[in-house]
């Protein structure tokens, strides 16, 4: 049956799903049904009788280019085995496959991941006779991928590492390697220095497709640009206000560009919004408004209803996920919306701990998306499993975790020794290294049994302290002194003190929220055992098919592309959003910050709720807090001053406790 796009397209998106020769230029507002659009354009390029095979569509994550080609076959019903939708990394590593002999390799390369990088960048620095303590790889590592990729060039602070950079690249040779900046740069460097390979895609790809194209970078441009400079037949989609990305060398003012190289272009605004209420999109375009260098667009909506925004000022960050947490249960008990729902979003991760606190406390399921949880932090997985053996010596998991967490001379033969001794006799690890302290006849050596004494020591010594159920943060601060946490960490980090520094933070955060539950008035039990279960809440697997599903919590960074019923926007306070670092780094970065908590506002379809802490706790001092400026921007009829609510009248009890029996069957 052919495709009606008329029928199922609005307007603005028909042109642009129909326009197939020619540059085209598509600015898609938050919303507004831009990946639909795309896989009907596909699909019409397919109907009018284009081959698979002269359809190239870029975008930037594999789970789209997946997304895009199930959709476009399901709406097709065909196979789709020759055409081509994957990211720009995909696309540069079957450049290479196919040419990569002409630049002097074979076409067996490895692909040398980061870690990859780092170490040879140590290798290189050994045989240059550059010691650990002169250089920090991973910042060398970023200046390199910045040298290679033309976002900066040598200045005089980095001409010193010059030849490590040229040895470097010339090991990558050697190895038969590139690097994630080759899979950008080599094919380019092919398409510009070999003709035969530039007319090979010239005459295979007729047909060039670009999404979310204010993420891409200089080099990503100069790409696509090759690949259609004969065609002239480019299409290309994004939205500059939502371009948040020059952290990882994005760079909007690409749409600018792409109106000099392309002058002949149509272009195409998609300004009515799909997701959102009219007071949500007010708010964004409110915000945005105050932004230079963007297209002017105004998003609109048709869907009716909605409230204002509301905007709370608690105390700290404590009031802060208990407003949270309390607002999340009231409208799934009220309203019956379901955990997946709701969106929590922050401007960075170091927030996310006290939520996560907070959600556990109230026992609501949820997921930290596009990052990692708090609880689940190695760091924090080492000092809860220290806590784990000091409550329950016989964790044999959690004991063969510290053991030798900082190292204690505790070598893989002795533990295989008491493993296997553990194993014959039916005894825990711990009671056989007990037991093999005293033993004159113990199969391991004098110096081995030294430490293992003296681990049973701090044990037994924290355990008889912890157990009494009194100042048990203190206590567990006092073990990450004596076993020196912050040494081990540098020893792990030692050529980034940085991550110490955050890690060893992290772990300070976690003694806190420990320290405030142990003072808790309302906590009737604090014991280690209560906190201990508590913890393991979140840090079992839960079943993902849940009914209800998990709130999600995650960077606004990361929340980009999704959207949620309802929205929490947290921390929204002077020196988080717009960030403090962030602006004092480039002035100009405060346009991308707007554009960020654009993003953040554009996500709510029905509500948005945001907070803005009176005070925060950073690093065990209690800060003054102000508001975002940012909340200035937004017309101020949009917003309303949230109120706590009133205790429920007992009538309304009742009701609710009526629904929740009816739910359940009772």
């Amino acid at each position: 049956m052919p495709l009606d796009l008329q029928q199922e397209l609005n307007p603005e998106q028909y042109i642009a799903a129909s326009t197939i020769n020619g540059p085209l230029l598509i600015i898609a507002g938050a919303g507004s049904g831009k990946t639909r659009m795309i896989i009907f354009r596909i699909a019409h390029m397919l109907e009018q009788g284009i081959p698979q095979s002269s359809i190239i569509a870029l975008t930037f994550t594999n789970k789209a280019a997946r997304e895009m080609t199930a959709r476009v076959r399901e709406l097709t019903g065909k196979r789709l085995s020759n055409l081509t939708l994957s990211t720009f990394h995909a696309f540069g590593v079957q450049v290479l496959r196919s040419h990569i002999q002409h630049l002097g390799f074979k076409k067996n390369f490895s692909i040398y991941d980061q870690s990859d990088k780092i170490s040879l960048l140590k290798e290189v620095a050994r045989e240059l006779n550059i010691t650990a303590d002169q250089v920090d790889f991973y910042e060398t590592a970023n200046i390199f991928s910045a040298i290679k990729t033309g976002r900066s060039g040598w200045t005089r602070e980095i001409e010193s590492l010059k030849p490590m950079y040229q040895e470097y690249q010339e090991h990558l040779q050697v190895y038969n390697a590139v690097d994630f900046d080759d899979l950008i740069m080599l094919p380019i460097k092919l398409l510009e220095e070999h003709p035969e390979v530039l007319e090979y895609y010239h005459s295979r790809f007729r047909y060039i497709m670009v999404d979310e194209f204010q993420d891409t970078s200089l080099a990503q441009y100069r790409m696509m640009k090759l690949l259609s400079a004969e065609s002239r037949n480019i299409c290309v989609v994004g939205d500059d206000d939502q371009s948040i990305y020059s952290w990882r060398g994005a760079n909007y003012l690409n749409i600018v560009q792409f109106e000099r190289d392309f002058p002949e272009r149509i272009e195409i605004k998609l300004e009515q919004n799909y997701r959102s209420t009219r007071h949500i999109l007010d708010a964004a375009n409110g915000l945005i408004s105050h932004n230079e260098n963007r297209k002017t667009k105004k998003l609109w909506t048709g869907i009716e209803g909605g409230k204002a925004l509301e905007l709370y000022y608690p105390e700290d960050e404590l009031r802060e996920a208990d407003f949270i947490t309390e607002m999340i249960k009231t409208l799934v008990m009220r309203e019956k919306y379901r955990y997946h729902d709701f969106g929590i979003l922050v401007r960075t991760n170091s927030l996310t701990a006290v939520l996560e606190n907070g959600l556990l406390a109230e026992n609501i399921p949820y997921r930290v998306s596009g990052g990692q949880s708090f609880f689940q932090r190695k760091e924090i997985k080492d000092v809860i499993a220290y806590l784990k053996v000091i409550a329950n010596p016989d964790d044999d998991m959690n004991l063969l975790r510290v053991i030798n967490t900082p190292r204690r001379g505790i070598g893989k033969t002795t533990l295989q020794k008491i493993r296997s001794i553990a194993e014959e006799k039916k005894y825990s690890l711990y009671s056989t290294i007990s037991a093999l302290r005293w033993a004159t006849d113990a199969p391991i050596t004098a110096k081995a049994k030294e430490n293992l004494e003296e681990f049973i020591g701090l044990v037994e010594y924290y355990r008889e302290r912890i157990l009494t159920g009194k100042k048990m943060a203190e206590t567990t601060r006092s073990l990450i002194n004596r076993i020196d946490y912050w040494a081990h960490l540098l020893q792990e980090h030692s050529t980034n003190d940085k991550v110490a520094r955050w890690k060893y933070k992290n772990v300070g955060t976690f003694i806190d929220l420990f320290e405030r539950w142990e003072n808790d008035p309302d906590n009737l039990d604090p014991n280690i055992y209560t906190y201990l279960n508590r913890i393991s809440l979140i840090t079992r697997d839960d079943d993902d098919q849940d009914e209800k599903g998990k709130v999600n919590l995650m960077t606004i960074h990361a929340s980009k592309g999704l959207e949620f019923e309802i929205v929490f926007l947290a921390g929204v306070e002077a020196h988080l959003i717009p960030h403090a670092r962030s602006v004092e780094e480039d002035p100009n970065n405060l346009e991308e910050e707007r554009r960020l908590f654009y993003v953040a506002i554009t996500r709510a379809k029905q509500k948005l709720y945001m907070t803005s802490c009176l005070t925060r706790r950073v690093m065990r001092e209690i800060t003054e807090s102000g508001p975002s400026p940012f909340l200035q921007e937004i017309p101020a009829e949009l917003i309303e001053i949230h109120q706590p609510e009133e205790d429920l009248d007992p009538e309304e009890v009742a009701d609710m406790f009526a629904a929740m029996k009816s739910k359940m069957g009772k």
